[in-house]
């Protein structure tokens, strides 16, 4: 595996050069060291955890027994995401419906 130098993210073979994820800074690739990189199948988008502020929470389930911290209100959509090992419980990703305010639970 190969991390970019300028911003950390993990870089991926593109021909003859090494690609960042992120920032798309080009290396070049050390042929040496070619045998050792393993090409995985991309990440699904349902994989991926909505943070952004525009992510759309709305048709989620709903949650009436939360309390937001920012306007009080009881209710919010959330959806839950298995971000530890398999032996921890999974954490709820909440967003208020009356304010937009996000939060997480970890149970």
């Amino acid at each position: 595996m190969q991390f970019c130098d300028d911003c950390g993210s993990m870089m991926h073979s593109d021909g003859d050069v090494m690609v960042c994820s992120s920032c798309g800074a080009e290396d070049a690739r050390d042929e040496e060291r070619a045998a050792e990189f393993v090409s995985t199948a991309e990440q699904s988008d349902d994989d991926v955890i909505e943070t952004e502020e525009g992510a759309n929470f709305e048709g989620k389930p709903t949650a009436d027994d939360v309390h937001c911290d920012e306007c009080g209100h009881t209710e919010a959509w959330y959806t839950i995401k298995q971000t530890g090992s398999a032996d921890e419980p999974p954490t709820r990703f909440f967003k208020c419906q009356e304010c937009g305010h996000r939060w997480r639970d970890y149970n």
